[in-house]
């Protein structure tokens, strides 16, 4: 059996209480998962937020300009890393920024310290921390699949939670929790959400399907967080949503939420999500998005796209 120890109830948060999770005995059961995934979510909220300095350092870059790291980003991460080899010592660990974890136990912990970075530098309360508990290979698409996950607005207060099995769940400040269900419409009176690369390539390949996709929903919507934009989608805010270019960290929780919620979240050809496109929605709303992308793919080409 994998070790690692549970929280005990004096120490779990607060808000981890109030969000409706009981703390069950040590186990690998996914809803003892998921109380360790909102609790240290919320500690990594607390800290992103607490001590967001007023004028944030960029510490590197990545692919390009305009996907900045930030210091906090990794002060974020080392909390997880941390908490979770304290809380689960036998798992593995695997985070958007530097520092990783081997185990032995199948389980591994795939976070997003600060998902929607670029909304945290202009403190534009969109941003989250995600982190979900996964079984099989999170690096080779279609190997893995997430049994347990939260994801943390600490600006709003809207804690979102998942289990196989258990539902999803949505909770905001003191208010109980409340099970989230997938919205179903029809595709012509859908919001629908996306995202966009940093990539200069990317986005124009982006824009282009775009264009295809405006006319046949009610209207776009762009936040900047996908693992938010999928919780939207498990709790109705938005009916379905589309993006290429996800990687695992950035859809774990998310996809879980979205799932457990009654949505179908997968590839462009219904299998796993996965970074060529992650489509999400109720079944038969999520493969009309998916008939009007083949055919933008198919006309603004597929390049890049495998």
């Amino acid at each position: 059996m994998p070790g690692g120890l549970l929280p005990q109830p004096a120490r779990v948060p607060p808000r981890a209480v109030r969000a409706g999770l009981t703390v069950p005995t040590p186990t690998t059961d996914p809803a003892a998962l998921a109380v360790i995934a909102l609790t240290v979510a919320l500690e990594a909220g607390d800290l992103i937020t607490q001590e967001r300095p007023r004028d944030l350092e960029v510490a590197e870059t990545k692919t390009s300009a305009t996907d900045v790291v930030t210091v906090m980003d990794q002060r974020s991460q080392d909390l997880l890393l941390r908490r979770l080899g304290e809380l689960r010592p036998d798992d593995a660990f695997a985070g958007e920024e530097r520092g990783g974890r081997a185990g032995t136990s199948g389980i591994t912990w795939v976070v997003d310290p600060i998902d929607g970075t670029v909304n945290y530098l202009y403190d534009v309360p969109a941003y989250s921390v995600s982190v979900a508990a996964v079984v099989g290979d999170p690096t080779t698409d279609g190997a893995w699949q997430p049994v347990a996950g939260a994801v943390v607005n600490p600006v709003t207060g809207e804690r979102y939670t998942a289990w196989s099995g258990g539902g999803a769940w949505r909770a905001v400040g003191d208010d109980a929790p409340v099970r989230l269900a997938v919205a179903e419409t029809d595709l012509a009176t859908a919001l629908c959400g996306t995202g966009f690369g940093y990539d200069a390539g990317r986005r124009a390949w982006q824009a282009e399907v775009l264009t295809h996709v405006l006319p046949r929903v009610r209207d776009i919507r762009r936040f900047g967080s996908a693992a938010l934009d999928l919780c939207r989608v498990a709790e109705g805010s938005l009916d379905v949503y589309y993006e290429r270019g996800l990687n695992p960290w950035d859809m774990a929780a998310g996809w879980l939420v979205a799932t457990e919620a009654g949505a179908e979240v997968t590839d462009l050809a219904g299998g796993a999500p996965r970074a060529t496109m992650t489509l999400a929605g109720p079944p038969r709303l999520r493969a009309a998005l998916g008939e009007v992308l083949d055919r933008a793919v198919g006309t603004v080409g597929a390049e890049g796209l495998d």
